[in-house]
């Protein structure tokens, strides 16, 4: 095994093992100052050459620009994180009433109506339900879901699935000696 080499830094002076992938050229060391000092020599080396001076000045270059832009469309633009989902407890009640709806127009992004679908449909359960509380249109939600699983599992000439929603269970006997009268 090759003993290591070590180098020495043009800012702090210390000895530093330079990275094997650029052994040769490295002349800074991993230091945050180093690494920023290393940085404005090397942005003022290339801007001292001739073919760099005007690169982002002229017609030429933000033609270049557009062009690369209209390449890389939607490069720049923030990404939407998953984030946390935040349970309310609580809300204001709301009159669910007469609405007007506006027409989406042709200018509303895809995107942006993708992202406005759990509202929409929040929105429908809360008309056709009545309900505005948070909790009554979970327990809606549940109910939708459950005969939806059950209407799906249903195919021609299959046994009828029970819906679920209207069962009761019985209480064990040794449970029930032992609950409180209310």
């Amino acid at each position: 095994m090759k003993a290591k080499t070590t180098s020495k830094c043009l800012k702090c002076s210390e000895q530093y093992v330079p990275d094997h992938r650029n052994r040769r050229t490295q002349c800074y060391c991993a230091k945050a100052e180093c690494r920023k000092e290393s940085k404005a020599e090397s942005q003022k080396r290339w801007l001292g050459k001739a073919e760099n001076q005007n690169y982002f000045r002229g017609t030429g270059n933000t033609d270049r620009t557009r062009q690369w832009r209209k390449a890389n469309h939607g490069y720049r633009r923030k990404k939407k994180s998953a984030g946390k989902s935040v349970q309310q407890d609580f809300f204001d009640t709301q009159e669910v009433g007469a609405v007007d709806v506006v027409g989406l127009g042709r200018e509303d992004a895809q995107q942006d109506l993708y992202t406005m679908q759990p509202a929409l449909l929040v929105g429908i359960i809360a008309i056709m339900t009545g309900h505005v509380q948070q909790e009554d249109i979970a327990a809606s939600v549940r109910s939708f879901l459950a005969r939806g699983a059950d209407i799906l599992r249903m195919g021609p000439g299959s046994p009828q699935i029970p819906i679920h929603e209207n069962q009761t269970y019985p209480v064990p006997a040794a449970t029930a000696a032992r609950t409180a009268p209310i």
